[in-house]
Order: structure tokens, then sequence, then C-alpha cells
């Protein structure tokens, strides 16, 4: 088969194969642009030390995240994480329309193709899609970087549109998208075999998942708090910290998200097995059957979701800490009599970390509607199935509410758990040493000069306090009641597309 032909077929379809392709770029345009400001912010050069800036600051911004060269490693990890729930929408927006894609393939090969050739097509179609949109991603974040370049009367900037990332690492980014999609696609499709009978896949397991997401999410948590004693340990090698600090945080999260992830499908499984044995009623029963057929389908369906509540949960552990340091400080200035207001920087930077987890949730939120919608669609014969044996379309709703919404509650619960141990890993007391401020108890002449400032002055000592964090019930309360929301929210968009897919005409379609 000639490449110009295999373009061809990757672009021929349906209205739901272009609805596909429209947001499989969307999600890698989403993720190009998460991916190019991460690598904006570490592309900022940090000036050398001079007499005026031995802190070698940036000072041609506004924002201290990109002013100290300390912090710009965190906001970009921040930007990159993301990426996370982006891809996570770009999986669900692939399976959009599986089946009647597997119906077309298998055309295809009837025509004449081998199962290779219609391999390669399935990769192409996605490759070709998210190239799509890195591509204009990449012309969006260029035509934005000039559009936001306003300088103020200082010369100071708020975003780092004066620097570019390098040619090597955009290049990375808007051709190393589609290159994972492709790959990720022929992952999906080792266990297809596609004939020209149909498109047929290997038998489901027989027994559910096992409880080894566990030893996943303790590896996680034991990664981060390793940090802490690694940090002591190593102290003054800052080449052997620079790289062992960055490598526990990666693991420590993506082993914890994974896990979280993997345990969603034994969460699912077991909430099938409980219904079953607990429930009376027709709706719950229909969803039992289906968790218990399809467990791994809770963990496709939220790991988005989830990401972003974990990524949540440790963000509300670091403001606990963060606020509680702040409190401790207010309370020693006291002690000393000095009237000092509370720092804002940190827990304004953790308020742009409270917005990034908004909006992650809220992209999130999009994977969920297309997952569930995609799931509906994908059986609606046999729900038409069912209404046409007498089966109430109300009894089906309740049982597509009870499907979606038995995992999601432990699933959001665990999630928020993991992520707030993970930010309590590295921060879990609030403490300061013994020390000692010269007060001078006089005039501003007075104690300006040496003559007279030595009989004005005393000295104040400050006890050492440590102090436990609290827990952040209450925006962790306010994660879990965004996602549960976000959960309802999907339930009701799936609902409007049930009645359509249980008409009975669908009985007789192919």
């Amino acid at each position: 088969m000639r490449p110009t032909t295999l373009v061809r077929l990757a672009l021929a379809g349906s209205r739901t194969d272009t609805a596909r392709v429209v947001l499989t770029a969307l999600s890698a345009l989403l993720a190009t642009l998460a991916g190019l400001a991460a690598l904006t912010v570490l592309a900022i050069p940090t000036p050398s030390a001079t007499d005026e800036n031995r802190n070698r600051w940036s000072e041609q911004y506004h924002n201290a995240l990109l002013v100290e060269p300390g912090l710009r490693g965190g906001t970009a990890f921040a930007l990159l994480m993301l990426m996370i729930p982006v891809l996570a929408l770009a999986g669900q927006c692939a399976r959009l329309g599986a089946p009647a894609r597997d119906r077309r393939l298998a055309a295809i090969r009837l025509a004449g193709a081998t199962p290779g050739q219609v391999t390669r097509l399935a990769v192409l179609e996605t490759g070709m899609a998210a190239l799509l949109g890195t591509l204009v991603g990449l012309g969006a974040y260029l035509v934005g970087r000039e559009v936001l370049h306003r300088p103020d009367a200082q010369g100071r900037l708020a975003l780092p549109t004066d620097v570019l990332p390098s040619p090597a690492a955009v290049a990375v980014v808007v051709l190393g998208l589609p290159v994972v999609a492709a790959l990720a696609t022929a992952l999906m499709l080792r266990t297809v075999t596609m004939s020209p009978l149909g498109v047929s896949r290997k038998a489901a397991r027989e027994r559910g998942p096992g409880p080894w997401a566990g030893l996943l999410i303790g590896l996680g948590l034991a990664s981060f708090l390793a940090v802490r004693p690694a940090a002591y340990q190593l102290r003054g090698r800052d080449e052997l910290l620079g790289w062992l600090v960055p490598l526990l945080f990666a693991v420590g999260a993506l082993a914890a998200m994974i896990g979280v992830v993997i345990g969603t499908g034994w969460i699912s499984y077991h909430c099938g097995r409980l219904l079953r044995r607990h429930a009376r009623r027709p709706a719950a029963l229909l969803a039992a059957g289906r968790l218990m057929a399809d467990p791994w389908a809770g963990s496709r369906t939220f790991a988005a979701l989830l990401g972003a509540l974990i990524f949540g949960g440790g963000a509300a552990a670091q403001r606990a800490y963060f606020a509680t340091k702040d409190q401790l400080d207010r309370e020693q200035n006291r002690l000393v009599g000095v009237d000092a207001g509370a720092d804002p920087f940190y827990l304004s930077t953790m308020a742009l970390v409270d917005a990034a987890v908004a909006v992650a949730i809220l992209i999130a939120t999009g994977g969920l509607i297309v997952a569930l919608v995609e799931g509906i669609v994908a059986r609606r014969r046999a729900y038409a199935a069912l209404v046409a044996t007498g089966v109430p379309r109300a009894t089906l709703s309740r049982s597509v509410a009870w499907q979606a919404l038995a995992p999601a509650v432990p699933a959001i619960l665990l999630a928020l758990t993991v992520g707030t141990m993970l930010g309590r890993g590295l921060v879990g007391e609030v403490s300061t040493g013994v020390s000692s401020i010269e007060i001078c108890d006089a005039t501003a002449a007075l104690c300006d000069d040496p003559a007279t400032r030595e009989q004005y002055t005393r000295i104040v000592y400050t006890p050492e306090i440590q102090r436990a964090i609290a827990v952040p019930l209450e925006q962790l309360a306010w994660l879990g009641a965004g996602a549960l929301a976000a959960v309802l929210v999907t339930v009701g968009v799936g609902l409007l597309f049930l009645r359509a897919s249980t008409a009975l005409d669908e009985l007789r379609m192919t």
C-alpha cells in the first residue's frame, strides 16, 4: 500500500471519526502549550553575580516565580503536571467511535489489506491528528508570545516573552508528542486481531484485579519521605542533589499516580461485588455486572481526574505548611515586639497552583464526558436490547449513574488521601530554633547614635517552637466536592445520549 493511499484512508471516515481527530488534535494543542510554557520558564538565563545582584535574580520580570532561579524548577514542574490530564483526555478521545472504526478497518481488510497495513493505518490516523495539534499549538505559542510581550514603564515583563526554548527542545515537544501518541495506539492495538470478518480482542481477565497498586502507592510515599533525609545527608554535594532530588520527586509522583489509577480498577471490581451481593434493585444489579465485567473502565475513565486530585491534595498540604509557618513567624515577631505583617509570597504562589489544579479538573471533566458518552454509544445495541425486553429507560439511567458513582467516590477519597500524604511526607511540622534579637526602645535619633544606642538596647530571646501542621480538611473537602460535581455533570451529559442510544432501531444497525 502506497503512503499516499495510507494517508487518504487515514483521513476518511464518518462525522464521529472527524470528531475524534479534532478532539485528539485539540488535546495535543493543549499539551504543546503546557510543554512549551514549561520549557520557556527553564530557558530563562540566570545572570552572573554582581555587587548589585548577588542573588543572581532575573529582575526583568514582575513575578518572583520567574525572578528567583530556585523557584523556576517548581514552576516548570507544575506546568508539566498540566500535561497529564491533557494526555489522558487525548487517550479518551482516541477511543471515541471505536466500534465504527473497527468495522471500517475490517472492511479494509476485506478489500485486501494486510493486518500490518491496517495497524499502520490506525497509528497514522492518531499520529497525524496529534501532529496537526502540535503544529497549531506551536503557532499559537509564537503568536501569543508576540501579543503578550508588553513591558511596563520600568521595562519589566509579566511573562517570559523575551526568551525562547532551544530549537531542539521545541522539536522534542512538537514532534515527540505525535510519536508518543502513535506508539500508544500501537500498544493498545497489540491485543486486537483485525480480520475481514470483524475486529476481535483477546478475552478479558476472568478474575478481578489484585491489590498490587498498594505497592506502587507505598513506593511513591517512600520516595517523598526520602527527600529530606537525602538532602540532609548530602549537604554540600550540590551536583548529586541536583539530580537525586528531582528523580525522587518524579519517581514518587509517577508511582503514586499509577498506583491510584490501577487501584481504581480494584475498587471498581469490589464495588461491583458488593453491589451484586447486597443490592436488590435492577439498576444496581446491572451496574454491578458491568463493573465486574470491565473493572478497568473506571481506571481509564477517571485517570485524568485522579491525577489532578493527587496534585491538588499535595498542593493543599503545602498550603497548610506555608500557612502554619507564616502564623508561627508572626507569633515570634510579636514575642520580640516587632509588628511585622504576613509574607504573602508563598500563599499567593499557592493560589496560582490552586488555579492550575482547577484547570486540570476542568480538562479532566472533558475527558470524563468523552469516556462516558463513548461507552454509552459503544453499548447502544445492548441497551436497546434491554429496552426491547421491557427494561425501563429510567432503570438504565440509574444503572449508568451507579456505574459511574460507585467507584468514583472511593477513588476520589483515595486520590486526595495519597496526595495529602505525599505533601506531608515532605514537611510534617514547622519548627523554629532558639534565636535572639536586639530591640532599641528609643527614638530613631537615639538608636542611630552609637553613643546612646547601647543604653537603650535590650536583647530578646525567643524559644524553640515546634508545631504540627493541621490536615487541610476544608480545602480537601472543596476538592472532593468539585470532583464529585464533575462526575455528576458527566453523568447528566451521558444520560442525554442514553435515550438516543436506546432506540429500538439500533437493533437493526450493523
